[in-house]
């Protein structure tokens, strides 16, 4: 007949608990409950606590009893079943009965499922329908998991699951992250709608959550002051004197990537292979890293204009933003913007990170590459049609893109009105004619 014996083998005032569950005369297996004890207070004899009025031994009697009676119940339930009988699974009964991990032995600690995720991204279904999660969104998880850990410090080592993320605790990392660490509120609201993704991805695999995680506010409020450059500026950038070989040859990657939309690494990636002619028409063919979305984008003259030399040569996206910015302030892109610009901020004695800070800045300074795709996207907006910036862009909703260059509503009403404006003046232009009688 199967037997539990608890037992301590050291000495020291805080002994660990093991348990040794005996199946048989030749089959035994002892390993650590996870529980601990003065050694003193441990009766050998018994194989518990000893016998006083102390509360802590008196809970700590209970608890090593009722994970007694859970280990031979299951362990009965598992002989009918004909499920093996091991080291594992007594770890795993004894996780179960502690709510140290699910039934399908799953951990249910936060960062623990974010760990099964990144780990799995390659197969993992994402936002397109596809599978496999993109390398900026590994790399959102791997962020969120970091920071989870950094909380659960600053808590002074408690270690979350899942089914404590609800409202109060939402709102408690938000503080956290806002006052304590000194991030942006979108960067914040971010990480939230993160960790409420982690959540459902937890309650689908049969983890136990607090359904309140789907009321946390992770709305993102009003998109930042948008930073491009406008068709005056880049002309200013175009006609400024500047003579070093590697200015001479960013300003050429810029003026190429306002004319082609895409994002920074995109952009620095293209080579002659990716210029190709279809039906008579030159066209750049590119696959977004980001989205892996395949991407056409038409030749222009302005465009072939810039490439009349051939295409700048390849430099890395950190010299292109530190170029850019000496770029800009000779070309006299100056004007104060308030905006959020990175630095270096101490968050504790002796630790330094990035974050961005709200302020006043000269806006070459705030010019990056991503410039290059709001620029196109902002000055084109009105003038070529939105379903051709997008899908120039990769932008899957107007939504999305009108967000992306700051525009709203509004916009759409004073378009519909230009429109009306302008097939107004049409009418009046155009020639009324008469019939005049032939003269006799």
């Amino acid at each position: 007949m199967a037997s539990i014996k608890f037992s301590v083998l050291t000495n020291s005032s805080n002994s660990s608990i093991y348990v040794r569950l005996s199946v048989n005369r030749n089959i035994n297996y002892r390993i650590l409950t996870g529980l601990s004890i003065d050694s003193k207070l441990w009766s050998k004899k018994t194989g518990f606590p000893t016998k006083n009025n102390s509360a802590v031994n008196k809970n700590l009697t209970t608890d090593l009893q009722k994970l007694e009676t859970f280990v031979l119940e299951r362990l009965n339930k598992a002989n009918k079943s004909g499920n093996e009988i091991n080291k594992d699974w007594l770890k795993h009964t004894i996780d179960i009965h502690f709510n140290r991990a699910t039934e399908n032995n799953e951990s249910d600690l936060i960062v623990d499922v974010i760990k099964d995720i990144i780990d799995n991204a390659e197969t993992r279904k994402n936002s397109k329908g596809d599978i496999g999660l993109s390398k900026s969104r590994i790399n959102g998880y791997i962020s969120l998991k970091n920071i989870i850990t950094e909380y659960q410090i600053y808590q002074k080592g408690k270690s979350y699951k899942i089914k404590d993320v609800n409202v109060k605790f939402g709102n408690q990392l938000l503080t956290y992250l806002t006052k304590i660490r000194n991030y942006q509120s979108s960067t914040s609201l971010k990480k939230l709608a993160d960790l409420k993704t982690v959540c459902n991805e937890a309650y689908k695999n049969g983890i136990e959550v607090d359904m309140q995680f789907k009321s946390i506010n992770s709305a993102k409020g009003n998109n930042e002051t948008i930073i491009y450059l406008s068709p005056q500026e880049l002309e200013r950038i175009e006609q400024a004197d500047i003579t070093n070989e590697a200015l001479l040859n960013a300003r050429k990657w810029l003026l190429l990537g306002c004319n082609l939309g895409q994002r920074g690494g995109d952009l620095l990636n293209l080579t002659d292979d990716n210029f190709v002619t279809r039906n008579g028409y030159q066209i750049i063919e590119l696959k977004q890293e980001k989205t892996n979305k395949n991407i056409t984008i038409p030749v222009l003259e302005k465009t072939k204009q810039i490439l009349e030399t051939g295409l700048p040569y390849k430099i890395s996206q950190q010299k292109f933003n530190e170029y850019l910015k000496v770029i800009c302030r000779q070309a006299d892109i100056n004007e104060k913007i308030e905006a959020s610009k990175i630095q270096i901020v101490e968050i504790e004695k002796g630790i330094k990170e990035n974050r961005k800070i709200k302020g006043k800045y000269p806006k070459f300074e705030l010019i990056s590459s991503h410039v290059c795709r709001r620029s196109f996207a902002t000055n084109l907006y009105g003038t070529l049609p939105t379903p051709l910036i997008m899908q120039i862009t990769g932008h899957t909703t107007e939504k999305m893109l009108l967000n992306y260059i700051g525009k709203s509503s509004m916009d759409y009403a004073q378009q519909i009105a230009d429109f009306y404006a302008l097939q107004s003046i049409k009418e009046k232009k155009e020639p009324q004619l008469t019939i005049v009688k032939k003269a006799k």
